[in-house]
């Protein structure tokens, strides 16, 4: 998955955002296989239980028989059909979500090759909150971030200062 681009400046954004918001005395459930993020957070004491690569679109089994107290979904959200089902069943009251923000210069995401690798959605982020909000969650916390390349070109100028990625931290609300 990261073979030639590990990506230091978003796990090191996130991490941060995450230790900010959540005690690692909390139990976790981060939507998504086991990947190297889910690794850092256990190197940081969280216990973290991960879905198991199952459609969240169609299954949400582990969704629904977890008892983590916080749910967290690094760059998840976007590929998902529905994330409006998922965020409605979630049974935790925190949740830390990440997505890579829709770029006005440049098309959506998607591989050719694996069908798991594609952007259904691009979020702006005023339609990410309205999302969190319609499935009863309130944003306590968010960021932004840039995510520049050492490429040349026009696309590459515009990451420059063009936020990439929107972190939230929110709590279900009563």
């Amino acid at each position: 998955m990261y073979e030639n681009s590990f990506p230091s400046k978003r796990f090191k954004h996130t991490l941060t955002f995450l230790q900010k918001h959540i005690s690692n005395s909390e139990t976790i459930l981060d939507l998504g296989v086991d990947n190297p993020f889910s690794k850092i957070m256990k190197e940081q004491g969280y216990t973290v239980e991960n879905t198991k690569g199952e459609d969240l679109d169609e299954d949400l089994s582990t969704i629904l028989n977890s008892n983590s107290t916080v749910v967290t979904a690094f760059e998840i959200f976007e590929h998902l059909l529905s994330p409006y089902t998922v965020l409605k069943n979630l049974k935790a009251n925190k949740l830390v979500v990440s997505i890579p923000l829709r770029l006005w210069f440049s098309p959506a995401y998607r591989s050719k090759t694996d069908k798991w690798d594609r952007h259904y959605h691009e979020f702006e982020d005023w339609q990410f909150d309205w999302l969190l909000e319609k499935t009863g969650w309130k944003i306590v916390d968010s960021a932004k971030w840039t995510n520049p390349t050492k490429k040349i070109g026009i696309r590459p100028l515009l990451r420059l200062f063009t936020n990439r990625y929107y972190i939230i931290y929110a709590e279900r609300e009563a």
